[in-house]
């Protein structure tokens, strides 16, 4: 039940391929088994005499390798089935958690910036930038966390359908919360989202 005068502008959640590449690096990961898969096949062809010797020097290696990908497939699936982003017209809500399930709330005067990364056509991650005293500890927010801001952690919407329409809701949400002049999201440009916002350029 939303407090009297709120309303849901938008819900949504992740792609579980945009976790599972971007957040677990299951591309990185699976190239990287298969430059080890090849080393180490060169090594048992070297002392193998047979097929079965092949198989023997490579099937532990090779179960154990695929069964850490399926791992992490499940783990990016889970954690999108199990998160549900909300934009109201006052905060943004991230519900987030497999197994134990914790709900942030950022409201619009907590927020000091927002940013757009594109992947996908059509796809992609908005940031949300929170002011320094309202800090969200970073193993808590992640998989939901922007990469590499690890000290001043930024609340990520990642992997969202119509991303460019979700950022650009989001900043006429914020600026008519604010009482401003509505702005016009660029996602294409290394503009801005909003200048209001304080949103630095890439």
């Amino acid at each position: 039940m939303l407090p009297q005068g709120e309303r849901i502008l938008w819900q949504g959640a992740p792609r579980w391929q945009a976790l599972a590449v971007e957040a677990f690096h299951l591309r990185k990961l699976t190239l990287y088994f298969a430059v080890l898969a090849v080393l180490r096949l060169s090594f048992v062809m070297e002392e193998a005499q047979t097929a079965k010797d092949i198989a023997k020097g490579m099937g532990p290696f090779l179960v154990l390798s695929i069964s850490a990908l399926l791992a992490l497939w499940a783990v990016a699936w889970l954690s999108a089935r199990h998160t549900l982003y909300t934009l109201t017209n006052r905060r943004v809500v991230m519900r987030i958690g497999i197994v134990l399930t914790v709900t942030f709330n950022i409201p619009f005067s907590r927020m000091c910036g927002a940013h757009l990364k594109s992947s996908t056509p059509g796809h992609g991650d908005v940031a949300i930038e929170i002011t320094r005293e309202n800090r969200i500890p970073w193993l808590q927010l992640w998989p939901h966390a922007r990469p590499w801001h690890i000290r001043q952690p930024q609340p990520v919407l990642r992997g969202i359908a119509n991303a460019e329409e979700v950022a650009a809701l989001l900043t006429r949400a914020w600026s008519e919360a604010r009482g401003l002049p509505i702005q016009t999201a660029r996602p294409s440009s290394p503009q801005p989202l909003s200048t209001e916002l304080g949103i630095p350029a890439h």
